[in-house]
């Protein structure tokens, strides 16, 4: 019986208790409509040092900071421009982060050593509940060990975790992968950072201009600087099992009969309808925002299977597949076949 208590046990907590660890400078993993992210009172360094300890994670990679409302941008952000005030109304609460010039007083910590902090409005219910009832803002990256897969349900923060860490349960994340990023300088031009499922089409109409981009001169090109973001490593979002990327099916059911004739046993993931090979096959929509939805949950079932090898279908490399497609490449290291 002893046995069976420990295996287990879990540290699934409420409201009021994540609220009061944070309080306390402890880290607490919390759900958001993206991903899980590992929480901690983003005013206190020491809290703060705890995320970086807990992920593995180096100490140069900047952390999104969470806010109740957009009223909180200014404790933080040393400039708000119009087009940065326009898309936090028009995004926010919802899976958009804005990168701001930051306030002299943000911790190096939570900046990455950057003169900017980004910040979201998450749009989640217990998110959003348990901000207001402590009273802070919380840095929250992924739920998980440096460079692998996002969480999306309290048992994937478990799992990669552990069952002591502190978890508040809000169900399944909706969005299913992480914010979009966009830093807005002073002067409001805008960069893309990282994809998401709000898109840079969607920006851009809000914005009511494209984004900055390099410039070619007769000198030679303009230099334009552009802000660290959370994840941007090579390889990030990464099962344990070996992954292999493929552009199309053939390839993909080219290599999974060299791996079983190799004695290798392995399992593909496709998106669509089509062709398939002679293995466990996992199937996805044909709709992005569907299969971002389910991305992260897949790779973590596929991952739990233990066999020799994923293969992936990447999807097509178009505007709505933009988020999808980061995600994936980077979690094969950007090796494709």
């Amino acid at each position: 019986m002893f046995f069976h208590v420990v295996s287990t046990l879990n540290m699934r907590i409420s409201l009021e208790e994540a609220a009061a660890r944070l309080k306390r400078g402890e880290v607490v993993a919390i759900p958001t409509e993206t991903v899980y992210g590992l929480a901690a009172d983003a005013s206190n360094d020491e809290a703060l040092q705890k995320i970086f300890t807990t992920k593995q994670r180096p100490a140069d990679h900047p952390l999104i900071v969470h806010i109740a409302d957009i009223n909180q941008v200014s404790n933080w952000a040393a400039a708000f421009p119009d087009i940065a005030v326009k898309l936090a109304k028009a995004f926010w609460p919802g899976a958009l982060t804005l990168v701001l010039p930051a306030k002299a007083h943000v911790s190096r910590i939570v900046r990455g050593n950057e003169p900017t902090i980004a910040l979201r409005v998450p749009n989640h219910p217990t998110a959003l509940a348990l901000l207001k009832l402590s009273g802070l803002s919380v840095a929250a990256p992924s739920a998980n060990l440096f460079t692998q897969l996002s969480p999306t349900t309290a048992e994937h923060v478990e799992a990669g975790l552990g069952a002591t860490m502190p978890v508040l349960d809000g169900g399944a994340c909706t969005v299913g992968i992480e914010s979009t990023i966009v830093s807005v300088a002073e002067n409001g031009q805008w960069q893309l950072l990282r994809p998401g499922m709000i898109s840079e089409t969607d920006i851009a109409q809000v914005a009511e201009q494209p984004q900055q981009v390099k410039k070619s001169l007769s000198s030679g090109m303009v230099e334009i600087r552009t802000p660290k973001a959370p994840g941007q490593h090579a390889l990030h979002y990464s099962p344990r099992t070996p992954l292999m990327l493929f552009k199309d099916k053939a390839t993909l059911i080219q290599a999974c009969d060299a791996l079983t004739q190799a004695s290798l046993k392995c399992v593909a993931l496709l998106i669509g309808e089509g062709n398939a090979p002679a293995c466990t096959v996992i199937r996805l929509s044909s709709q992005p925002a569907e299969v971002a939805e389910q991305l992260y949950s897949t790779l973590h079932h596929l991952d739990a299977l233990k066999v020799d090898r994923l293969l992936l279908e990447l999807p097509p490399n178009t505007p709505a597949w933009a988020a999808v497609l980061d995600r994936l490449s980077r979690a094969g290291g950007g090796i494709n076949h």
